[in-house]
């Protein structure tokens, strides 16, 4: 009798082959590659147009400010010449000082105005919701068509609006934009009652981060409204206040539009700004390099308070 003394299969030698799956990481990596483009390709027609719109026109008014521009005869290096020339004109000397006092104008206003607005709307009612859409109403309002509204409003004489609602409490007719004594406050209230809207959308964000529990820990204690906004709301609003105060001082500094349509700089230059000097020196006067001169130092000065901000922020948050 023969015994079979075949050797036994291996183990697993009758079982299919089991295909691996790749890792996670893996896969995604080869889901990636030769598509690493495909975002860019759809950023491709706004960055193209903001290339040719943006950057090129900024270098182009830096390399003008050193020169002496002539249209269709040659531009001429003159070093920093235009430079000098703005820093020793006393006009600009005061547009700079009336964009530094609009900007702080409105800056304060308009985040003060602002929150008083975040506090008074804040909550999920529908009729709050209704009331922010109406509040923020300015913001969406054409620039154009706020500076010609209030214009109309500012009309000096006795049946004016704004002349006869003073006139029910007793008080004198102004002059609003035409009197130099009232026009750089009138300025100022416009591009207040624009921007706190926009302030306040900000703050209502803001106020949706703070936790409630600090509100229901602040009215156990026994605290007031008033102790609740200065030790609870305003703290916790802290990054809000210095991301609006760039925006809002950018905002002031870079102000043109509404001064521009209401006063154009008058009367008597006591509201002419930075960015209407600039506009008459390059295209009323014809001075292209000097207006771009003043262009780049007002970039700068936005440059360099944008930088303080932030760095005062990182050293506050460190």
């Amino acid at each position: 009798m023969t015994v079979d003394h075949a050797k036994p299969a291996a183990v697993g030698a009758d079982r299919p082959a089991v295909k691996r799956t790749p890792a996670p990481k893996a896969r995604r990596r080869s889901d990636r590659d030769g598509k690493w483009w495909t975002p860019w390709l759809f950023l491709a027609p706004a960055l193209i147009l903001f290339v040719y719109f943006k950057f090129i026109p900024m270098i182009t008014a830096v390399t003008m400010s050193f020169q002496d521009v002539q249209p269709y005869l040659g531009n001429q290096w003159v070093g920093g010449q235009n430079y000098s020339t703005v820093l020793g004109d006393e006009a600009f000397h005061s547009a700079i000082w009336h964009t530094v006092v609009i900007a702080i104008g409105q800056t304060a206003g308009s985040m003060i105005i602002g929150l008083a607005l975040a506090l008074l709307m804040e909550g999920q009612s529908k009729r709050l919701k209704f009331l922010r859409s109406a509040a923020f109403l300015p913001v969406v309002v054409p620039i154009a068509v706020v500076a010609e509204l209030w214009r109309i409003m500012y009309h000096p004489t006795e049946d004016g609006m704004l002349n006869s609602i003073l006139g029910l409490v007793g008080l004198g007719p102004s002059g609003f934009i035409n009197d130099p004594d009232s026009s750089m406050i009138s300025v100022i209230i416009t591009g207040i009652w624009r921007g706190a809207p926009y302030d306040m959308m900000i703050f209502l964000a803001g106020l949706a981060g703070i936790d409630r529990g600090l509100y229901e820990a602040a009215t156990v204690d026994g605290a007031s409204r008033w102790r609740k906004i200065l030790h609870v709301t305003l703290p916790g609003l802290r990054s809000v206040f210095s991301i609006l105060f760039v925006l809002a001082a950018i905002r002031g500094l870079r102000v043109f539009t509404e001064v521009f349509l209401l006063t154009n700089g008058g009367p008597n230059g006591s509201t002419e700004v930075a960015m209407t000097l600039i506009y008459k020196l390059g295209l009323e006067q014809n001075r292209l390099g000097v207006g771009a001169a003043g262009a780049v130092l007002l970039f700068l000065a936005t440059l360099v308070l944008t930088l303080f901000v932030q760095v005062l922020r990182r050293r506050r948050d460190a």
